[in-house]
């Protein structure tokens, strides 16, 4: 069982991953282990246990520690840092979902490769930055027949804590990876790299000279890969251009466009299905 310590002292050694260190920091912290990253609430620390993710240290609300026993246990010895949740809201600048943290190592990032591997339905985004939008992608992705997210080098990180906590812990049920190491990988060769491995690519766009969402043509491809651009701008002209299919999602009442995270669960609904 976990190692309860009451946090009296704000400035504590062991507190610094959930008070002290910024996202980016935590991501550099321990390599060459990976990193460091922040899982909240007691269903998204299961899930991350259940992928395989060490747990390195908990902060908890005084009222939950006897109410999640069973990720004490699965956490094993150690630290356990509680206190009230005022107290702990100015130690993290938040208030704490289900008022339960846990570091977590990260582990090797799956190569492209991995990824793909057995993947008939796959996701791409473009430079997707919100992490509150990244989170509710994966979300749909994981419910609505994706098989893997794949990254292109200017989107946010998965693992970011609001990420994580938003996609309620599908970030490490679904496969994903990044397409590309620089900017400049995408859309070329990063859209070389899809049709290589013998997927055909939609870019999900306001344009008029489409295809129908429902169009039979898409769900007889044997695989797909369904891309999704930045919010505000859309995908970028020369990756529409670059795309086998062009996809508008039709819409009513003047509406012009979906919020992408909205609109990834359309497409995935659609197109998920074989």
């Amino acid at each position: 069982m976990a190692r309860i310590i009451e946090v009296t002292d704000l400035n504590a050694p062991g507190l610094e991953a959930f008070a002290n260190l910024t996202e980016r920091e935590l991501f550099h912290q321990n390599k060459p282990e990976c990193g460091i990253f922040i899982a909240e609430s007691p269903n998204v620390i299961h899930r991350a246990l259940d992928a395989g993710f060490e747990p390195i240290s908990l902060l908890m609300e005084q009222s939950q520690v006897a109410k999640t026993g069973d990720v004490l246990e699965r956490c094993g010895d150690i630290p356990l840092y509680t206190s009230s949740m005022e107290v702990l809201s100015k130690l993290t600048g938040f208030k704490l979902t289900r008022g339960v943290l846990c570091a977590m190592r990260r582990v090797p990032e799956l190569t492209l490769d991995e990824a793909l591997r057995g993947a008939k339905r796959v996701t791409v985004l473009e430079d997707v930055v919100n992490p509150t939008n990244l989170g509710a992608i994966f979300r749909s992705a994981a419910a609505l027949g994706m098989d893997a997210v794949l990254l292109t080098p200017g989107c946010c990180d998965p693992l970011y804590r609001r990420c994580i906590r938003v996609s309620m812990g599908t970030v490490f049920q679904t496969p994903w990876a990044h397409i590309g190491e620089e900017t400049t990988d995408w859309p070329h060769p990063g859209m070389e790299i899809l049709k290589e491995r013998g997927f055909k690519t939609v870019a999900m766009a306001l344009k008029n000279d489409s295809v129908a969402i429902d169009d039979p043509a898409l769900a007889a491809e044997e695989k797909l890969a369904i891309i999704l651009g930045t919010e505000g701008d859309g995908l970028a002209d020369s990756t529409i251009a670059a795309c086998d299919f062009t996809v508008k999602i039709p819409m009513s009442h003047g509406v012009d466009s979906l919020n992408v995270a909205a609109a990834s669960a359309v497409a995935y609904w659609q197109l998920g299905r074989r």
